[in-house]
């Protein structure tokens, strides 16, 4: 029963925690704009968040054997990084588009608080139920 009443939790504290390295991510690529050659990061999220919610990830091959080794990630909490596509060619090879970083850098921010106000309220509503009020 406990499982039932901590499912959702887990899975937005899973999300959570991707946006939180999201976050990350996307002050790394605005913190080094002027950097010489920088290339700029990013993970996708959705694919994370269902990789982390126990769903097959893309790069997971099939085995016929237990003894065979898995490919993918080994830390579905931790996203492999790509490079993300330049749209502004730069003299120096930077490919950081700053206003796609901030664009970015504020849905992430205004979806890592919302998934913190529902983690809130799901837990006052459990206490709620706790002291039967």
């Amino acid at each position: 029963m406990l499982d039932q009443l901590t499912a959702g939790l887990n899975f937005q504290s899973n999300a959570l925690l991707l946006r939180s390295q999201r976050q990350q991510v996307l002050a790394s690529n605005i913190a080094n704009a002027d950097t010489p050659g920088y290339i700029a990061r990013d993970f996708d999220f959705a694919q994370a968040l269902k990789t982390a919610a126990g769903g097959v990830p893309r790069s997971a091959v099939s085995t016929t054997d237990a003894r065979h080794l898995r490919l993918g990630q080994a830390d579905p909490l931790n996203p492999e990084l790509a490079y993300t596509v330049q749209t502004e060619p730069s003299q120096d090879g930077n490919s950081v588009d700053l206003d796609r970083e901030r664009a970015n850098f504020v849905d992430n921010s205004i979806r890592y608080e919302s998934t913190l106000r529902f983690i809130n309220g799901h837990v006052r509503t459990m206490l709620s139920a706790i002291s039967g009020q």
